[in-house]
């Protein structure tokens, strides 16, 4: 009589495993259900209950603080770094070009440099930061050109 207790007993408990598998599995928990596996497992439900609470954020190291915001210098962000710059440039260090932030140093926000630094953009150039010549972008517009000194002279 024990031996089938005990068999019932265990199918009446696999059973009630069961049918907690056969839910699809979520992906996101709401904060009601985080909390009903806390009572149930409290390991996981805490896990849980701190993961609904906490926001989702994209904290992918290449994304952090690295939105431009603002109109013209988000535009002008948008051109370099679509753009082949960062072959030789870096905002803060010198690599083949000099650093950007380093041109904002040099040249005043003025209107006259962002022109010339739009020419420099499409016309290339030596001479300025060294005699490693800079690559010629005839194909950039010479709004976009100057887009792209705008920003870099906001980069101080």
């Amino acid at each position: 009589m024990k031996k089938a207790f005990l068999l019932l007993s265990s199918f009446a408990f696999l059973a009630a495993c069961s049918s907690d598998s056969n839910k699809a599995p979520q992906e996101k928990y709401t904060l009601a259900e985080s909390e009903e596996t806390m009572n149930t497992d409290s390991t996981t439900g805490a896990n849980m209950s701190a993961v609904a609470r906490q926001p989702q954020v994209d904290t992918n190291v290449t994304k952090i603080g690295t939105a431009p915001t603002g109109g013209a210098l988000a535009k002008g962000a948008k051109l370099i770094e679509g753009s082949d710059c960062a072959t030789c440039h870096r905002v803060n260090e010198k690599l083949l070009g000099p650093a950007y932030q380093a041109v904002a140093q040099k040249y005043p926000a003025t209107e006259a440099n962002i022109k010339m630094l739009g020419g420099k953009i499409i016309t290339g150039g030596k001479g300025n930061w060294g005699d490693i010549a800079m690559t010629p972008h005839p194909a950039i517009s010479v709004a976009d050109a100057e887009e792209m000194a705008r920003y870099i002279l906001t980069l101080k």
